[in-house]
């Protein structure tokens, strides 16, 4: 069975605030820039840079690509210490080491495909004593020294990833906050500016919420960018910026995240961000930075010249009035916003701004709740109970509310539609739903609440208790009861019952309903003639495999294969096979 385990610049004034002499970005602490080599023998090309917007989180090291665009590159060690971490995860970072420096500093290495000789044999007799695929091991620093340049393993594309590469990370030991890898020396060929693409205008109240918002594209003018007519005129006394750029390299086409922002407002610093370092526990604050909405709906990232309510982000370095652009009758300003990347390259759009007449909204937008991001805030209905403790909110909530019975089969409660799926929350809430149909006793194991958005389920689990089913979630938008009597799919891949030649057996396991990351998805275990033995466990492609290694001998064998989803509906695959 699958267990988790753990054992023991056109304006130069402007960048001068921001770059030291030799143009390179000036960060908040010194780093040691010619201590770690790079971890792989090929010159650095980068697929992901430190920080970039991803969904739900910012990317907290740099994607080395592969020198052939496949696995089995070797990894090398940046530097002396010992292997302080050992992880297989089935999604994730895949296979992955960690290595404590005595320089403070540790790096880590993901997604690999194989470890070295000695580690391979370590990691799985470690998995066969535990009868686990999944596991995380924290050897004793005497176990696994490692020189600076010693091999550790081969790149692969193991975990959540989408091709061979390397994810490489520097983490400050004592905290574990990763820092920007670049600014411990390591070289990559970059002499190419942030490109600009798209400026977003917020219409904001004094509460900083937001009225309206309009994209204006953005446009290359000599050594600059510019908007069309130069001048914005907007309907409010306030407003927000939100600029769509990206970082590039010489020699790769991909397009990466910035290191840093500044916004000035005739020419006094407003804003400022650089992203140099951040810690795992705020990283999902990026759903605050950026704009949520643009995000979700056309895969489209802005970071936010201004700061929500809520949003307790480190990585700000100035924040005059929080990012606002406060504007008066007559009066024009200048804004001026630069882009850097970590090789001091950067991008300047300038343009002006002016007060006009205030936007009076055409209607009133229907609510039924109120909720301050500041506050605990709960709802009680005849059919549902809603928990959202201080902190949930990046800003304060008009929620709209409403039920609809729903009678298809499989649901067993109201769907309740809690606002949308659009409006971003930080953290777990607790969520009750009250069933409207009766539950058969031989259901009421399989049922669980759902989320029901973009025609697809999500099985969030749940809890009987005052006759409510409970359980948490991290999204707004629509939920239900919903059962599930529909055992997982096993498909033989590379199966059959002459294995004699082979070099490993695998299977593809789905199943018909997807689960929450705080829910448990498929588990699985495999036996040949009643002994477990290993499968390796890929999510992203619902395979599971056994490679053989001697453990099963010549003759036939009989293998068992079972698979469970999270209600406990099983799949038993029993066949016999020759080897």
């Amino acid at each position: 069975m699958m267990k988790r385990i753990l054992l023991v610049v056109i304006l130069p004034l402007l960048t001068l605030a921001f770059t030291n002499n030799d143009g390179k970005p000036n960060p908040r602490k010194s780093y040691p820039r010619n201590y770690f080599q790079p971890p792989v023998s090929h010159s650095l090309l980068l697929s992901g840079t430190f920080g970039e917007l991803r969904p739900n989180h910012f990317h907290a090291g740099i994607d080395i690509k592969s020198s052939r665009g496949v696995a089995g590159d070797p990894i090398f060690a940046a530097g002396e210490g010992y292997i302080s971490r050992i992880k297989v995860e089935p999604s994730g970072y895949g296979r992955s080491i960690s290595i404590n420096h005595p320089n403070g500093y540790t790096t880590v290495y993901a997604h690999m495909d194989k470890f070295n000789a000695k580690l391979e044999e370590y990691v799985k007799e470690q998995q066969y004593t535990l009868q686990s695929f999944e596991i995380e091991l924290k050897p004793d620093a005497r176990a696994f020294p490692v020189a600076q340049g010693e091999q550790i393993g081969y790149m692969g594309n193991t975990g959540a990833s989408n091709g061979a590469h390397l994810h490489f990370e520097v983490r400050e030991t004592t905290t574990q906050n990763p820092i920007n890898p670049l600014l411990f020396g390591l070289f990559v060929e970059d002499n190419v500016a942030p490109k600009m693409h798209s400026l977003k205008v917020y219409y904001l109240n004094e509460k900083r919420e937001e009225k309206d918002s309009k994209a204006f594209p953005v446009v290359k003018s000599g050594n600059g960018y510019k908007i069309k007519g130069d001048t914005l005129t907007i309907g409010a006394g306030q407003a927000g910026f939100g600029l769509k750029v990206y970082d590039h390299f010489d020699r790769v086409s991909n397009w990466n995240g910035i290191y840093a922002l500044d916004m000035y407002q005739n020419d006094s610093l407003v804003y400022e961000f650089d992203l140099e370092s951040f810690s795992f526990d705020e990283s999902r604050y990026i759903n605050a930075h950026c704009d949520y909405h643009e995000r979700v709906t056309n895969n489209s990232y802005y970071n936010r010249c201004y700061t929500l309510p809520g949003n307790r982000l480190s990585i700000y370095k100035q924040q005059a009035d929080f990012g606002l652009i406060r504007l008066k009758d007559g009066r024009t300003s200048k804004i001026t916003i630069v882009a850097s990347d970590v090789a001091g390259n950067n991008s300047t759009l300038e343009f002006w701004v002016k007060k006009g007449p205030s936007i009076v909204p055409v209607s009133q937008e229907i609510y039924n709740y109120i909720l301050p991001y500041d506050e605990g805030n709960m709802i009680r209905t005849d059919g549902l109970y809603l928990h959202l403790p201080e902190g949930v909110l990046y800003e304060n909530l008009y929620l709209r509310y409403s039920a609809t019975a729903e009678r298809s089969s499989g649901y067993y409660s109201d769907v309740h539609h809690i606002h949308d799926s659009t409006t971003p929350v930080h953290d777990y809430f607790d969520i009750g739903i009250r069933p409207t149909i009766s539950i058969p006793a031989e259901l009421k194991p399989k049922v669980f609440v759902a989320y029901c958005e973009g025609g697809g389920i999500l099985n969030c689990g749940g809890y009987w208790e005052d006759g409510l089913l409970r359980t948490k979630v991290r999204s707004l938008g629509d939920y239900a009861i919903m059962a599930d009597v529909t055992p997982p799919s096993v498909k033989p891949v590379t199966f059959s019952p002459n294995m004699k030649g082979f070099s490993k057996m695998a299977f593809k396991i789905s199943d018909n309903v997807a689960t929450a990351l705080n829910v448990e998805g498929l588990k699985f275990e495999a036996s040949v003639d009643g002994e477990w033995i290993l499968m390796d466990y890929d999510k992203k492609t619902k395979t599971i495999s056994h490679s053989f290694d001697g453990r099963i001998g010549s003759g036939v064998h009989e293998l068992r294969l079972v698979v469970k989803d999270a209600v406990g509906n099983e799949t038993v695959f029993e066949r016999k096979f020759a080897r």
